[in-house]
């Protein structure tokens, strides 16, 4: 099979993969009397998430009652069905937004949503075009309304995203930088990033494995090790099943001044054939293959496909972050080399060089960042060693061994 004809194949499988997600979350099948074919709801300690998908855009009105405190949704032209009737059984108890939700007919073409609330909410609502298999949606974010923000840098980092300031952020020099060498005078800071989570579950392996919950336990394990270590500590972009915006995801780690970026995933692709583990590093160049060019075009549609309703593109000072950015990446390719290697020594290499394209998850324009493609869930004897706590343990011990590689060169910047 030839590259290109590989890599469309890949990317008909992770479409494939959405669609066979799409129907177990909707097991009853779709109504034909209703636009509404999924109810999804993603509880999280930052925010709540609820959304509905459909074969055609919604049309809605949305507005908030007190006593108790309820957001209510009136949609437009369809007819309640088995779907929109099942969404109380979907609200989790641990969920910290939603209390109950309840559902109705409130007129010929009208079905009226309401989510009684645990607290007040600021309640965002948008609608988001099909892609990867998933249909149209309607989405509603529940935020608390008066959080001390500065106490939850993610929420305060959501909040900023949702005003559409986190680009001028990104484009702005850190705090101030923690003093001293990384490593010996202070704790060497490392940002974890579990990619996908929530709406967004990543590839899926022909026995239902999704990446996002194994990429979630390998950082789990990894940021385990980490704070074992006397001059390291790690910070997660996430810990829980919830879906972060890409930006939001290196603005944590910017606000935190962590010293590397490693963001973990699991491939995918058509031919069971495929295996081995891989690293990457931006190149704000142009991709160094094919392969590299697709797979950070795959990776990009996260905030399409975990849904966002702000880009953020504004702001952006292209000379100097490319500049800074330049100096950063010969680091991550040196911190890509170093992890790399580690990988080769408990699994196949699907590459043997770092391999880059423009990542949009890997553009902190001060960290060195890299992406680890941990092996491929889409090959059977790959995907049964991700599910494995052994395995899981691995590849954790081979990014801390070369974390520690990289800076026992020398090579890091002394206080990034």
């Amino acid at each position: 099979m030839t590259e290109s004809n590989s890599l469309l194949s890949r990317r008909r499988l992770l479409q494939s993969a959405g669609a066979v997600w799409l129907l177990s979350v909707s097991p009853a099948g779709i109504a034909a009397s209703s636009h509404v074919v999924a109810v999804r709801i993603w509880p999280s300690s930052t925010y709540s998430r609820l959304t509905l998908e459909s074969n055609v855009p919604l049309q809605y009105k949305q507005f908030a009652l007190r006593d108790p405190e309820r957001v209510v949704i009136d949609i437009e032209n369809i007819h309640l069905n088995h779907v929109l009737k099942g969404v109380g059984s979907l609200v989790a108890a641990h969920d910290p937004f939603i209390k109950n939700a309840r559902v109705g007919q409130f007129d010929q073409h009208t079905v009226r949503l309401v989510l009684e609330l645990k607290q007040n909410v600021a309640a965002r609502i948008f609608t988001l075009p099909p892609i990867a298999g998933i249909k149209d949606r309607l989405v509603l974010d529940l935020y608390p309304a008066q959080a001390p923000v500065e106490d939850d840098p993610l929420l305060a980092l959501l909040e900023d995203y949702n005003q559409s300031d986190l680009a001028l952020e990104q484009s702005q020099p850190r705090e101030a930088p923690l003093p001293g060498k990384a490593g010996r005078d202070r704790p060497i800071v490392i940002m974890l990033d579990p990619g996908h989570g929530g709406e967004d579950s990543g590839a899926v392996g022909k026995n239902k494995t999704r990446e996002k919950d194994i990429v979630l336990k390998i950082a789990r394990r990894l940021k385990a090790m980490i704070d074992k270590q006397p001059n390291m500590r790690a910070y997660m972009t996430r810990n829980e099943d919830v879906f972060i915006p890409l930006k939001v995801r290196v603005a944590k780690a910017r606000k935190q001044r962590a010293d590397l970026f490693v963001s973990i995933h699991a491939d995918a692709f058509t031919s069971r054939a495929a295996r081995g583990s891989s690293v990457f590093a931006l190149s704000t160049k142009g991709a160094t293959s094919t392969a590299a060019r697709f797979l950070a075009q795959t990776q990009n549609e996260s905030d399409l496909i975990g849904g966002v309703s702000r880009s953020g593109d504004r702001y952006l000072d292209h000379t100097m972050f490319d500049m800074v950015q330049s100096l950063t990446i010969n680091d991550s390719l040196k911190f890509g080399k170093e992890v790399l290697s580690r990988l080769g020594r408990i699994n196949h290499l699907h590459k043997r060089t770092v391999d880059q394209a423009g990542f949009a998850v890997l553009k902190a324009p001060d960290i060195p960042s890299i992406l680890v493609e941990t092996a491929f869930i889409s090959n059977l004897e790959e995907e049964r060693k991700l599910r494995t706590s052994a395995f899981q343990h691995q590849v954790a011990e081979s990014i801390l061994a070369g974390i520690k590689a990289y800076f026992a060169t020398g090579a890091a910047v002394a206080s990034k």
